[in-house]
């Protein structure tokens, strides 16, 4: 198993910054790498909500099935996916500061097989600065977003 953590203050207000985490849509506009966002459930924006989301990964484009499995507004979502033998469990929290939000992101890797435990390590950097690049993505969104 692995862990990844990553952490920004953002100046936006709490609910503009958990709309943008917690709905797809948002979160694709926030993320200029993400292409595409379907949804496959009736919900979209709570637990029990199904999408796939199509991101650029360097050259090329790749899909995820994520599951909105928690959900607290102005708190916390998870998301959890299944791919290349590793379950992926994200949780996003939010927590007003003096100077802002706090926005964390913790994600946990557990790979279901050997192949993956090799793979996850060999993408360890890759996967950080990715997560790095998402949060500041969302930081710039927001703070650009609540002029508006």
């Amino acid at each position: 198993m692995s862990v990844w953590s990553e952490t920004v203050i953002i100046d936006a207000p709490i609910d503009l910054v958990f709309e943008t985490i917690s709905k797809p849509e948002k979160f694709m506009e926030a993320v200029p790498h993400i292409k595409s966002v379907e949804f496959l459930s009736e919900k979209h924006s709570c637990p029990g909500t199904r999408f796939k989301e199509t991101r650029l990964m360097g050259k090329r484009e790749a899909s995820t099935v994520l599951e909105i499995t928690d959900q607290e507004k102005n708190s916390h979502i998870r998301m959890v996916s299944k791919a290349g033998g590793t379950t992926w469990d994200s949780t996003f929290s939010t927590e007003s500061e003096v100077d802002g939000v706090q926005l964390r992101l913790v994600m946990t890797a557990i790979p279901t097989n050997f192949l993956a435990r090799i793979t996850n390590r060999m993408i360890k950097g890759m996967l950080e600065r990715a997560l790095k690049k998402d949060m500041l993505a969302i930081k710039e969104y927001c703070e650009s977003e609540k002029n508006n």
